[in-house]
């Protein structure tokens, strides 16, 4: 219990942030056989809410229709820590660093023409924050033939494990081995397990917290 407190994101301003710099979420609804089906979906965390465009037609459209309780999730694999990093022989000491965000939450239809406008342009900014589109309006054919699926979270828990569970010595060691072992992703993992490069070698510039 005392290991899960320090994996916790308690701020919903850094969840809210990391939501909205990952490009794809999975949102999983119940189908008519009581299944789950998780689908991975475009999104933008907008008003509170999760907004996601679809096809006007579809089964996770039909379920939620009838079955408005969906689950979303979005994660991101910062490292994997391979098992010799830690033991010569042991393979269960290989780990992952990672942060993930799980809600759960009420799903809707969006009917509303403003409502399904500012989703589609909030969107928009999301994945095209260079510009080089018009705005769009709710007189536009488009807002219209496109659905908005609007996810309302009841829960959302936030996870990270960037290292803050390693003492300073050993956050050392494991970025000393992540550098070694040249991955593209090595350099910005260090950094956010507060690693920084210096003449003399690495060193602890900060504790890492999300």
């Amino acid at each position: 219990m005392q290991l899960l407190g320090r994996l916790e994101i308690k701020s919903k301003e850094k969840i809210i942030e990391f939501l909205n710099q990952q490009e794809t979420g999975r949102v999983s609804s119940i189908d008519k056989d009581g299944f789950p089906q998780i689908i991975p979906m475009n999104f933008v965390y907008a008003n509170d809410s999760i907004y996601m465009h679809s096809h006007p037609r579809g089964e996770k459209l039909e379920n939620i229709t009838k079955n408005p309780k969906v689950g979303f999730e979005v994660d991101q694999s910062l490292e994997f820590l391979p098992s010799y990093f830690s033991s010569p022989t042991d393979a269960s000491q290989a780990d992952t660093l990672y942060i993930s965000v799980v809600i759960k939450g009420k799903a809707v239809l969006v009917t509303d023409t403003k409502e399904k406008t500012l989703a589609l342009n909030e969107l928009m900014k999301k994945y095209q924050p260079e510009g080089g589109y018009e705005k769009m309006s709710p007189n536009m054919e488009v807002v219209e033939e496109v659905a908005i699926i609007k996810v309302t979270p009841v829960t959302i828990r936030g996870k990270y494990k960037i290292g803050q569970h390693f003492d300073k010595k050993t956050r050392l060691d494991i970025a000393k081995k992540i550098l070694e072992r040249n991955t593209p992703t090595a350099n910005n993992t260090i950094k956010m397990m507060g690693i920084i490069k210096t003449k003399e070698g690495l060193q602890v510039s900060e504790e890492p917290s999300w």
